[in-house]
Protein backbone atom coordinates (compact mmCIF):
# COMPACT_ATOMS: atom_id res chain seq x y z
CA UNK A 1 0.00 0.00 0.00
CA UNK A 2 1.82 3.24 -1.16
CA UNK A 3 1.62 6.08 1.09
CA UNK A 4 0.01 9.55 -0.02
CA UNK A 5 2.70 12.16 -0.10
CA UNK A 6 1.68 15.18 1.92
CA UNK A 7 0.51 18.06 0.37
CA UNK A 8 1.62 22.26 1.25
CA UNK A 9 0.58 22.93 4.62
CA UNK A 10 -3.26 24.46 4.30
CA UNK A 11 -3.09 27.65 6.31
CA UNK A 12 -7.28 28.44 7.66
CA UNK A 13 -8.15 31.21 5.54
CA UNK A 14 -9.70 33.95 7.60
CA UNK A 15 -13.31 35.25 6.84
CA UNK A 16 -14.51 39.00 7.26
CA UNK A 17 -17.95 38.68 9.13
CA UNK A 18 -20.09 41.48 8.99
CA UNK A 19 -22.53 43.23 11.92
CA UNK A 20 -25.12 41.17 10.44
CA UNK A 21 -25.65 37.70 8.71
CA UNK A 22 -28.26 35.91 7.68
CA UNK A 23 -31.14 37.86 7.16
CA UNK A 24 -29.69 41.05 9.02
CA UNK A 25 -29.69 39.41 12.70
CA UNK A 26 -26.47 40.09 14.74
CA UNK A 27 -24.65 37.19 15.22
CA UNK A 28 -24.99 35.45 18.14
CA UNK A 29 -22.85 35.51 20.89
CA UNK A 30 -20.11 33.26 21.30
CA UNK A 31 -20.09 33.84 25.18
CA UNK A 32 -23.10 31.74 25.41
CA UNK A 33 -24.62 34.85 27.16
CA UNK A 34 -28.69 34.73 27.58
CA UNK A 35 -28.99 36.81 24.35
CA UNK A 36 -29.81 40.05 25.89
CA UNK A 37 -28.68 43.07 23.43
CA UNK A 38 -25.34 44.35 24.45
CA UNK A 39 -25.86 47.20 27.32
CA UNK A 40 -28.95 46.03 28.17
CA UNK A 41 -29.59 47.17 31.86
CA UNK A 42 -29.60 44.09 33.65
CA UNK A 43 -31.70 43.88 37.76
CA UNK A 44 -31.34 47.02 39.40
CA UNK A 45 -28.56 46.38 41.90
CA UNK A 46 -26.64 43.99 39.99
CA UNK A 47 -23.58 44.51 36.95
CA UNK A 48 -24.16 48.19 38.35
CA UNK A 49 -27.16 49.10 35.84
CA UNK A 50 -30.17 51.06 37.21
CA UNK A 51 -33.25 49.02 36.52
CA UNK A 52 -37.09 49.40 37.86
CA UNK A 53 -37.40 49.23 41.41
CA UNK A 54 -38.87 45.62 42.54
CA UNK A 55 -42.50 45.07 43.19
CA UNK A 56 -43.36 44.37 46.31
CA UNK A 57 -45.97 41.31 46.27
CA UNK A 58 -49.24 42.10 48.19
CA UNK A 59 -50.08 39.78 50.34
CA UNK A 60 -53.83 38.97 50.21
CA UNK A 61 -55.93 37.53 53.29
CA UNK A 62 -57.41 34.12 52.70
CA UNK A 63 -61.70 35.36 51.95
CA UNK A 64 -63.56 35.53 54.76
CA UNK A 65 -67.12 33.78 55.14
CA UNK A 66 -69.39 36.88 56.81
CA UNK A 67 -72.68 35.26 56.87
CA UNK A 68 -72.15 33.13 60.15
CA UNK A 69 -70.79 36.12 61.65
CA UNK A 70 -73.35 38.56 61.25
CA UNK A 71 -75.89 36.02 62.00
CA UNK A 72 -74.62 35.57 65.36
CA UNK A 73 -74.53 38.95 66.10
CA UNK A 74 -78.24 39.16 65.67
CA UNK A 75 -78.89 36.57 67.72
CA UNK A 76 -76.28 37.88 70.29
CA UNK A 77 -78.53 41.02 69.97
CA UNK A 78 -81.83 39.54 70.36
CA UNK A 79 -80.30 37.14 73.15
CA UNK A 80 -79.08 40.87 75.12
CA UNK A 81 -83.07 42.29 73.91
CA UNK A 82 -84.51 39.27 75.67
CA UNK A 83 -82.92 39.53 78.81
CA UNK A 84 -82.49 43.15 78.99
CA UNK A 85 -86.64 43.19 78.34
CA UNK A 86 -87.11 40.35 81.38
CA UNK A 87 -85.04 42.17 83.99
CA UNK A 88 -87.63 45.59 83.14
CA UNK A 89 -90.57 43.81 83.14
CA UNK A 90 -89.34 41.95 86.33
CA UNK A 91 -88.14 45.02 88.05
CA UNK A 92 -91.64 46.98 86.64
CA UNK A 93 -93.95 44.11 88.33
CA UNK A 94 -92.18 44.84 91.51
CA UNK A 95 -92.85 48.41 91.94
CA UNK A 96 -95.59 49.08 93.77
CA UNK A 97 -99.01 50.33 92.35
CA UNK A 98 -98.62 53.89 94.04
CA UNK A 99 -95.60 54.40 92.81
CA UNK A 100 -96.78 53.84 88.91
CA UNK A 101 -99.46 55.74 89.15
CA UNK A 102 -97.69 58.59 91.12
CA UNK A 103 -95.49 58.86 88.21
CA UNK A 104 -98.80 59.77 85.95
CA UNK A 105 -98.06 63.78 84.72
CA UNK A 106 -100.51 65.69 86.66
CA UNK A 107 -101.94 62.61 89.22
CA UNK A 108 -102.03 64.36 92.84
CA UNK A 109 -101.13 61.89 95.28
CA UNK A 110 -102.97 62.78 98.31
CA UNK A 111 -101.98 59.96 100.41
CA UNK A 112 -98.64 61.07 100.25
CA UNK A 113 -99.56 64.53 102.34
CA UNK A 114 -100.70 62.18 105.06
CA UNK A 115 -103.90 64.20 106.21
CA UNK A 116 -105.62 63.13 109.01
CA UNK A 117 -109.46 64.01 107.23
CA UNK A 118 -108.71 61.88 103.89
CA UNK A 119 -106.95 59.27 105.93
CA UNK A 120 -110.39 59.03 107.85
CA UNK A 121 -112.41 55.50 107.30
CA UNK A 122 -114.87 55.85 109.79
CA UNK A 123 -119.28 55.44 108.70
CA UNK A 124 -120.85 58.19 110.01
CA UNK A 125 -124.42 59.59 109.73
CA UNK A 126 -125.39 62.81 107.65
CA UNK A 127 -123.87 64.77 105.01
CA UNK A 128 -119.64 65.05 105.53
CA UNK A 129 -117.50 67.80 104.70
CA UNK A 130 -114.59 66.95 102.30
CA UNK A 131 -110.97 67.91 102.00
CA UNK A 132 -110.73 67.69 97.84
CA UNK A 133 -113.85 68.25 95.12
CA UNK A 134 -114.60 65.19 94.24
CA UNK A 135 -113.82 63.60 97.26
CA UNK A 136 -111.16 61.40 97.28
CA UNK A 137 -111.34 59.83 101.20
CA UNK A 138 -112.28 60.55 104.57
CA UNK A 139 -115.67 59.60 106.66
CA UNK A 140 -118.57 58.06 104.60
CA UNK A 141 -122.03 56.60 104.85
CA UNK A 142 -122.48 52.45 106.21
CA UNK A 143 -123.64 52.15 102.69
CA UNK A 144 -121.25 52.00 99.10
CA UNK A 145 -122.71 53.04 95.80
CA UNK A 146 -123.00 50.80 93.31
CA UNK A 147 -119.76 50.03 91.27
CA UNK A 148 -120.03 47.33 89.14
CA UNK A 149 -119.62 49.13 85.86
CA UNK A 150 -122.44 51.59 86.45
CA UNK A 151 -123.34 54.78 84.39
CA UNK A 152 -125.64 57.32 86.54
CA UNK A 153 -126.50 60.60 84.88
CA UNK A 154 -126.89 62.42 88.34
CA UNK A 155 -125.10 63.30 90.39
CA UNK A 156 -124.50 60.94 93.08
CA UNK A 157 -123.71 61.36 96.83
CA UNK A 158 -120.41 62.09 97.89
CA UNK A 159 -120.57 60.05 100.85
CA UNK A 160 -121.88 56.94 99.38
CA UNK A 161 -119.20 57.20 96.65
CA UNK A 162 -116.26 57.33 99.35
CA UNK A 163 -117.17 54.51 100.86
CA UNK A 164 -116.73 52.85 97.36
CA UNK A 165 -113.35 54.46 97.08
CA UNK A 166 -112.60 52.24 100.13
CA UNK A 167 -113.41 49.00 98.10
CA UNK A 168 -111.09 49.67 95.51
CA UNK A 169 -113.74 51.34 93.08
CA UNK A 170 -112.85 54.08 90.36
CA UNK A 171 -114.95 57.27 89.97
CA UNK A 172 -115.24 58.88 86.98
CA UNK A 173 -116.78 62.09 87.27
CA UNK A 174 -117.68 65.21 84.64
CA UNK A 175 -118.65 68.32 84.63
CA UNK A 176 -122.24 69.17 84.02
CA UNK A 177 -123.59 69.75 80.69
CA UNK A 178 -120.39 67.95 79.27
CA UNK A 179 -121.41 67.30 75.52
CA UNK A 180 -123.14 64.21 74.95
CA UNK A 181 -120.09 62.43 72.61
CA UNK A 182 -117.82 63.23 75.34
CA UNK A 183 -120.07 61.55 77.49
CA UNK A 184 -120.07 58.54 76.09
CA UNK A 185 -116.69 58.37 75.63
CA UNK A 186 -116.15 58.36 79.14
CA UNK A 187 -118.98 55.62 79.47
CA UNK A 188 -117.05 53.25 77.11
CA UNK A 189 -114.08 53.23 80.12
CA UNK A 190 -116.54 52.61 82.67
CA UNK A 191 -119.68 50.17 81.13
CA UNK A 192 -118.79 46.60 82.25
CA UNK A 193 -116.04 47.29 83.92
CA UNK A 194 -115.95 45.94 87.36
CA UNK A 195 -115.11 48.36 90.33
CA UNK A 196 -116.27 51.25 88.50
CA UNK A 197 -118.62 54.03 88.41
CA UNK A 198 -119.46 57.18 86.58
CA UNK A 199 -121.74 60.29 87.59
CA UNK A 200 -121.80 64.19 86.28
CA UNK A 201 -120.45 66.41 88.83
CA UNK A 202 -121.39 69.71 90.30
CA UNK A 203 -119.13 72.80 90.18
CA UNK A 204 -116.13 70.63 88.78
CA UNK A 205 -113.28 72.83 87.59
CA UNK A 206 -112.30 70.38 84.79
CA UNK A 207 -114.29 68.87 82.27
CA UNK A 208 -113.11 65.13 84.10
CA UNK A 209 -112.11 64.15 87.19
CA UNK A 210 -111.38 60.04 88.05
CA UNK A 211 -110.55 59.56 91.46
CA UNK A 212 -109.78 56.17 93.71
CA UNK A 213 -109.07 56.59 97.58
CA UNK A 214 -106.30 59.45 97.81
CA UNK A 215 -105.47 60.04 94.10
CA UNK A 216 -107.14 62.10 91.75
CA UNK A 217 -106.16 63.53 88.00
CA UNK A 218 -107.93 66.26 86.60
CA UNK A 219 -107.67 66.83 82.69
CA UNK A 220 -110.42 68.62 80.09
CA UNK A 221 -109.52 66.20 77.58
CA UNK A 222 -112.05 63.04 77.41
CA UNK A 223 -109.63 61.25 75.03
CA UNK A 224 -106.12 62.02 77.75
CA UNK A 225 -104.74 58.56 77.55
CA UNK A 226 -103.31 59.45 81.29
CA UNK A 227 -107.33 58.64 82.41
CA UNK A 228 -106.87 54.76 80.88
CA UNK A 229 -103.49 54.42 82.14
CA UNK A 230 -105.20 55.88 85.96
CA UNK A 231 -107.38 53.01 85.72
CA UNK A 232 -105.85 50.75 84.89
CA UNK A 233 -103.04 51.13 87.74
CA UNK A 234 -105.53 51.94 89.97
CA UNK A 235 -108.74 49.96 90.12
CA UNK A 236 -108.98 47.56 92.96
CA UNK A 237 -105.67 47.62 94.03
CA UNK A 238 -106.00 50.88 95.55
CA UNK A 239 -109.03 49.04 97.74
CA UNK A 240 -107.89 49.80 101.67
CA UNK A 241 -111.26 47.23 102.09
CA UNK A 242 -109.99 44.60 99.38
CA UNK A 243 -112.19 41.34 98.37
CA UNK A 244 -115.73 43.63 98.95
CA UNK A 245 -117.79 43.23 95.62
CA UNK A 246 -119.28 45.97 94.33
CA UNK A 247 -122.74 45.21 93.88
CA UNK A 248 -125.41 45.10 96.35
CA UNK A 249 -125.03 48.48 97.20
CA UNK A 250 -126.74 52.02 96.85
CA UNK A 251 -128.27 52.55 92.98
CA UNK A 252 -130.13 56.15 93.48
CA UNK A 253 -128.79 59.61 92.61
CA UNK A 254 -129.28 62.52 94.47
CA UNK A 255 -127.73 64.12 97.54
CA UNK A 256 -127.87 62.02 101.01
CA UNK A 257 -131.16 63.04 102.96
CA UNK A 258 -131.59 62.94 106.81
CA UNK A 259 -131.43 59.41 108.61
CA UNK A 260 -135.21 58.53 108.87
CA UNK A 261 -136.81 57.47 112.11
CA UNK A 262 -135.45 53.63 111.64
CA UNK A 263 -131.82 55.16 111.65
CA UNK A 264 -131.40 54.52 107.66
CA UNK A 265 -130.36 56.73 105.30
CA UNK A 266 -132.88 58.19 102.91
CA UNK A 267 -131.67 59.28 99.16
CA UNK A 268 -134.09 60.83 96.79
Amino acid sequence: MSMSTPGPERVPSSVKVSKTSGQGKPPSSSSGSSGKKPGAKGPAGKGGGKGRKPVTPVKVAGGRNWGPIAVAGVVVLVAVGIIGYGVFAAVQGSRDWQDKVSEIAGVVNYRKQNNAQINDTSHKQGTQQYVTSPPVGGAHNATPQNCSGDVYDAPIANEHAVHSLEHGAVWITYKQGLAADQVNVLKGKVEGQDYTMMSPYAGLDKNVSVQVWGFQYKTDDVNDPKIDEFIKDTRLVSALEPGISCSGGNTTTGPLQAAGSDGTVMNK
